[in-house]
């Protein structure tokens, strides 16, 4: 029970400051924080080999973002403030698809690799009996990643360009 206390309170505490932050570098890294708390969810409700199975796709698109946002640092000048971004898919069209597919796997979006394992944990999450707060508190560190997901990709490549 203290396992999953902790995994969920990790998990809605890197969502929300991932939200709040502005540094590109930050918020990957505070995103990979709330999905070793998914991990440690899965743990807590016994599902070892799925928490396993989700460590290695989350290693594989978290690998691919942060090559992405190693090309945006770089082509942006050097900086790390996704303010200064904006309107970046105009200069670099395959990195923004690459980086689009990596957040549609990390929001778990239906036949990509971040959906079949954190998919099955919400789902066999749901089957166990821990409480309505629990699963009400999962669902909602899973739309906090999806916010902060879509956050980044629209003041990264969508939105007005705000560098000097």
């Amino acid at each position: 029970a203290l396992l999953l206390f902790i995994s969920i309170m990790t998990m809605f505490m890197s969502g929300v400051v991932a939200i709040f932050e502005y540094d590109l570098k930050k918020i990957i890294a505070l995103s990979t924080l709330s999905q070793l708390g998914m991990m440690m969810f899965s743990i807590s409700l016994g599902l070892y080999e799925l928490a396993f199975f989700h460590l290695l796709t989350h290693a594989l698109f978290k690998a691919l973002l942060f090559l992405c946002a190693g090309i945006l640092i770089h082509g942006a000048g050097n900086t790390q403030d996704i303010r200064s971004f904006g309107g970046l898919s105009l200069n670099f069209p395959l990195v923004t698809v690459c980086m689009n597919l990596a957040n549609l796997s990390l929001c778990g979006v239906p036949f990509l690799a971040g959906f079949y394992s954190k998919d099955l944990i919400v789902e066999l999450a749901c089957q166990y009996s821990w409480g309505i707060f629990v699963l009400f508190m999962m669902f909602i560190c899973l739309s906090l990643t999806v916010l902060y997901s879509v956050r980044l990709t629209y003041l990264s490549f969508v939105g007005p360009y705000g560098g000097g």
